[in-house]
């Protein structure tokens, strides 16, 4: 067991979320966003910074669209970018070494086994399995591929010229339900109404023309590239892309646009307040060497609207809080696993 603290997001919980309609038919994939399939979809609010309001806004656009059918979820962003570079052409390469658009996918939300998919301005993917974060000791499954992908990129300018009058890249995506069911409740895609936890993240590094060509600009105090910008659909208030918990709602609607708004289910706070509560007892232990058996000394002065019962042994936890109609009850345990009984 992973006995590490955990940093508690500085964020309000009010993740970002997005009402998903069918498309209306097929997709021929070229990286262009501007065509009639994406009409009929509407676009998410420009990125912010991962940390949200802590930090200024980002210095260029970035936003996305999302569609699905009954064999594919689909994706679009755009990326305003005047220096549009990339360099990794190996699959399952660190794609976040260059700039890169990046998708999380967590459809069950329990925040373990969840999907990463990294794509540079050469098309070069790199799609990972996580089954369970990093906070809590998971690995990455590196040789996990998503059968079936498909992917496309349009450049508005030119790749690797900083004398071209370069505006923007975009990219389509379509990842099919057989893979990303895997692990989807019930191991099935999403029904109508459901929705599924998603976010987004676009890494951005300071880069110079130098010879004629692109090149990350060095710190002269650490001898290495600046710290990469990151900003993201739903603000995660730090900077890890790894907490599921917050990422944003995408709520697949019917073929009528039906439902037609989204409103953050009850049980969805109780589970935010349980996550709360794991992030403290984790650092409870790292203070003390032992978790705490009275919920008081996680919860302090501050209003919470659950009522946790704890149980502990010396190196496992379990908090248990009843759902908001109660007839059933979540639970969440030392490494992060959140469920429904």
């Amino acid at each position: 067991m992973n006995r590490s603290g955990v940093p508690e997001p500085k964020i309000a919980y009010a993740p970002e979320h997005y009402l998903c309609r069918r498309a209306q038919e097929p997709l021929e994939l070229d990286g262009r966003v501007d065509k009639s399939f994406w009409a009929a979809a509407e676009w998410t609010g420009d990125f912010v910074d991962i940390e949200g309001d802590l930090r200024p806004k980002p210095a260029k656009q970035t936003r996305v669209k999302m569609l699905w059918d009954d064999e594919y979820f689909y994706f679009a962003a755009e990326l305003i970018e005047d220096q549009i570079w990339a360099t990794l052409t190996e699959r399952d390469s660190v794609i976040f070494h260059d700039n890169d658009f990046e998708i999380f996918i967590d459809p069950d939300g329990d925040s373990h086994h969840y999907y990463e998919f990294e794509i540079n301005a050469l098309n070069t993917v790199w799609d990972l399995l996580l089954v369970k974060p990093y906070r809590d000791g998971g690995p990455p499954v590196n040789s996990w591929d998503i059968a079936g992908l498909k992917t496309a990129v349009h450049i508005d300018g030119e790749l690797n010229c900083p004398s071209a009058a370069n505006r923007m890249w975009s990219i389509e995506v379509a990842m099919p339900w057989t893979s990303l069911r895997e692990c989807a409740a019930g191991g099935r895609p999403p029904s109508s109404g459901e929705f599924w936890r998603v976010n987004f993240s676009r890494v951005e590094w300071q880069a110079e023309v130098h010879e004629g060509k692109y090149r990350k600009v060095i710190n002269p105090e650490t001898d290495k590239p600046y710290p990469e910008d990151n900003w993201v659909w739903s603000p995660m208030g730090l900077v890890n892309m790894h907490y599921p918990e917050l990422w944003g709602y995408v709520v697949f609607t019917d073929e009528y646009g039906e439902p037609s708004a989204f409103e953050l289910p009850a049980d969805e706070q109780i589970k935010w307040e349980l996550r709360r509560l794991y992030y403290r007892e984790r650092n409870y232990f790292e203070a003390h060497g032992e978790f705490a058996r009275d919920a008081k000394l996680l919860m302090g002065e501050e209003c919470w609207s659950i009522e946790p019962v704890i149980e502990t042994t010396s190196s496992l936890f379990q908090i248990k809080v009843p759902s908001a109609d109660q007839q059933s009850v979540f639970c969440i345990r030392e490494d992060g696993k959140l469920w429904r009984e």
